[in-house]
């Protein structure tokens, strides 16, 4: 899961993969709010799921955790 959601950062935020570990905050990679919520959209999208409190996304391992647990 974290290798796919560093994949779409990547792709589309054009962040640079060596920068994005598993305890990486959001604010620490410069991802903005519209950044996060592009983000969510694509997670959404790809994973099938709804993000609905998108606050509680403040690093790379919150997200992975939270879409480990709305697709498992």
């Amino acid at each position: 899961m974290f290798e796919k959601i560093c994949d779409m950062l990547v792709e589309n935020l054009s962040l640079e993969r060596d920068d994005i570990k598993m305890e990486s905050t959001f604010e620490e990679l410069e991802v903005d709010s519209l950044d996060l919520f592009e983000l969510v959209g694509d997670l959404e999208e790809e994973f099938e799921i709804e993000i609905e409190d998108v606050s509680s996304l403040k690093s790379i391992e919150d997200v992975v955790k939270y879409v480990e647990s709305k697709t498992n």
